[in-house]
């Protein structure tokens, strides 16, 4: 029994493949011709420049070039002969055999035999009557057992069943990850589906699954537990990676890769392992992109979308380590591991799978609140790593020729384009300078002038100070957009006023005194701009912690970015602003947009410059509760609300953890008991 490589079968496809197998490509068309080439190709000719013991080789006889089977005659008539009784029961078309014939003869496409698939045939005379056996030398035509070519054709035809199937799985995967969030934003455009999904997300949207742990961490820094929503998403893809993984494992008898079932069932397990890892690959970037298409298809938020990355990029980790562990087990169990991972694939896949291995541990929250700056840069260089060697990998392994690639393809596309958009959008801000003020106590207030953004609620950008790390200029950190114009006081002008003009009774005056006239003078006022942004920044680690006074602070803007969809809350009978410390600036902007605020703030002690910035803003807002030094009871806020009558209250929560974590419990807690309808939207900035 011969057992040809996984490599050796590997030449005998096509070298032009560039789709993914199963889709719009095949392996082995026509496969009863692939078998007969794989029966035979392990036996020497005469033009052969070695010849082993006992003729038996792994694999494509390497000693038996393409040109010497090009010309010998004995093999090109075996080979014919067998294509011509064993492809006859599947009505192969003479075409394919031509075209196999012409590819795959020699098994290098750049060689072509001698004489075409016809002309063989017609040298084949006498028909043969002796059988092939696995020493013999070709000199003369052969036939091919039956037995022989019956398991070449099973083994091959069972292998590429599989292969067509774990790129569809892969394809399924990805599908319904990135569908997921758009089919549940359609839903709230069908009828009688707004009433439905308004009562369920008190139990199924806003609800952690772990008491009132959301924002803020789980115990010893475990990370942050998913809503109720969120974890039937991640329950989700778990179930529907675990079933895809395992299902539709079938085998042949007498596999000649493997000889044992065992075997033959973990590499099609450890095949399928790696192609669902390289089909999560687009969609674990996608989710943690700032360009991300989904804010822009559903109303799933930007915070949604980064705890989905954790938790998929996690089930990546699972079956990456499943596929190398599985290989390790094989590769020993058959006897080649010694030989297999000395081989550049094998060492590139090995990179990727330490440089996963890595992530996983490194991106736990408690190395990301330990330094975040030194994660961040980690966590791009390593998935570099993953990205390359996943990529030579393959391409050594299987030289382009299975369509593995595609997945790293479209990996790559999602990260080019939001790189790409990136630089637009800073660009199009251009260098902007800034002038910073020290509020006190650790905050201070940053004036960006020029900037004409609109003052859409529940928006951020991503702001960098090159120059206060020139060995970190790349450091930037999301902040709350806020336009300057709604700090200054609502009975503030921007329009310039003339000291002095005309009444119409000084008019009158003019005729009374026999047409002499009345000089009047108008002295010119600056107008002032209603462009421009500020941020409000409590200082921390990072590059935000050398902030101070400065006039002209070189600044870079990337932005601006939804935090959230925003039309559903503004759409409500009342809005009622909860912030907790500087959280108020994501707040304001929430102000100009809907004709019925509340806003309740409350600022520690420390905190009460904030209060003194904020005076212009806060003077124009009829109702409001600001509290320094005390806490908000959430309860009797949203109780106040309920009994006032609203039908449909939007809550807009921007906050420290544990505030936008007990402002969540309170209204998932008045939704579930109250008859008013509850839209609740955080802004928290935990990622």
């Amino acid at each position: 029994m011969k057992f040809p490589s996984i490599i050796g079968l590997a030449c005998l496809v096509p070298h032009s493949v560039v789709a993914l197998v199963g889709i719009d490509t095949d392996m082995y068309n026509p496969p009863c011709a692939y078998a007969c080439r794989t029966a035979i190709a392990t036996n020497e000719l005469s033009c052969s420049t070695s010849h082993m013991s006992g003729g038996h080789m792994h694999g494509d006889s390497g000693m038996t070039s393409p040109q010497c089977r090009a010309g010998d005659t004995a093999f090109l008539t075996t080979l014919a002969w067998c294509m011509s009784t064993k492809c006859a029961p599947y009505h192969v078309p003479t075409s394919r055999l031509e075209k196999y014939w012409e590819d795959q003869c020699t098994g290098d496409p750049t060689v072509t035999p001698k004489w075409d698939y016809g002309t063989t045939l017609q040298h084949v005379d006498p028909r043969p009557t002796r059988e092939l056996t696995e020493d013999d030398t070709i000199n003369s035509t052969l036939l091919v057992a039956d037995s022989t070519w019956d398991v070449e054709y099973r083994t091959m035809v069972t292998f590429e069943a599989q292969e067509r199937l774990h790129p569809r799985y892969g394809i399924a995967i990805l599908v319904t990850g990135f569908a997921i969030p758009i089919v549940f934003t359609c839903l709230g455009y069908l009828p009688y589906m707004t009433r439905i999904l308004e009562k369920a997300k008190p139990y199924v949207v806003y609800p952690a699954t772990f008491r009132t742990y959301h924002v803020r961490p789980l115990p010893y820094l475990l990370g942050n537990a998913p809503t109720v929503g969120q974890s039937l998403y991640v329950a989700l893809m778990v179930i529907l990676n675990v079933v895809l993984t395992a299902v539709n494992i079938k085998t042949t008898p007498s596999f000649t890769w493997y000889p044992t079932h065992q075997q033959e069932v973990v590499a099609f397990v450890m095949f399928r392992t790696g192609t669902l890892a390289f089909a999560l690959a687009p969609l674990l970037i996608l989710f943690s992109s700032r360009n991300n298409i989904l804010l822009w298809l559903s109303d799933w938020s930007h915070s949604t979308f980064v705890l989905l990355h954790r938790w998929v990029a996690r089930i990546f980790g699972i079956q990456v380590l499943l596929h190398s562990i599985l290989a390790l087990a094989l590769y020993v169990d058959t006897g080649s591991f010694s030989t297999e991972q000395k081989l550049p694939y094998w060492i590139w896949g090995a990179v990727a799978t330490v440089a996963v291995s890595i992530m996983l541990v490194a991106s736990g929250l408690y190395v990301r609140r330990w330094s975040y700056e030194i994660f961040l840069v980690t966590h791009v260089v390593l998935a570099i790593f993953v990205i390359v060697g996943c990529w030579y990998h393959v391409d050594i392994r299987f030289e382009r020729k299975w369509g593995y690639e595609m997945w790293l393809y479209a990996a790559c596309a999602v990260w080019f384009f939001d790189r790409l958009v990136r630089v637009l959008r800073i660009l199009k801000a251009g260098i902007r300078r800034a002038k910073i003020i020290d509020v006190g106590d650790g905050f201070v207030r940053v004036d960006i002038e020029g900037i004409r953004w609109a003052s859409t609620p529940g928006q951020h950008v991503y702001v960098f100070f090159p120059t206060l790390n020139v060995l970190r200029p790349w450091e930037n950190h999301p902040f709350s957009v806020l336009p300057t114009a709604m700090l200054r006081s609502s009975n503030h002008s921007i329009s310039p006023k003339s000291s002095h003009s005309a009444t119409g009774a000084e008019y009158d005056d003019v005729e009374k005194h026999n047409g002499a006239s009345i000089r009047t003078t108008t002295v010119p006022v600056k107008p002032i701009t209603t462009a421009g942004l500020t941020l409000f920044i409590r200082k921390s680690t990072g590059s935000t912690r050398s902030l101070k006074a400065h006039d002209r602070l070189i600044t870079l803007l990337d932005g601006p970015y939804p935090n959230h969809s925003s039309t559903a809350i503004l759409q409500c009978d009342r809005l009622l602003l909860l912030g907790g410390g500087i959280g108020i600036t994501g707040l304001l902007p929430w102000v100009d947009n809907h004709p019925n605020v509340k806003l309740c703030w409350s600022v520690k002690e420390t905190a009460g410059c904030l209060v003194q910035a904020m005076d212009g803003a806060l003077s124009g807002i009829t109702e409001k509760e600001v509290r320094v030094g005390q806490r908000l009871d959430f309860r009797t806020l949203l109780n106040e609300e309920v009994r006032s009558g609203w039908a449909k209250i939007g809550v807009a929560v921007c906050g420290p953890g544990g505030f936008c974590d007990d402002a969540r419990a309170a209204v998932v807690a008045a939704g579930r008991e109250e008859s008013s309808i509850f839209e609740l939207s955080v802004d928290a900035y935990s990622w």
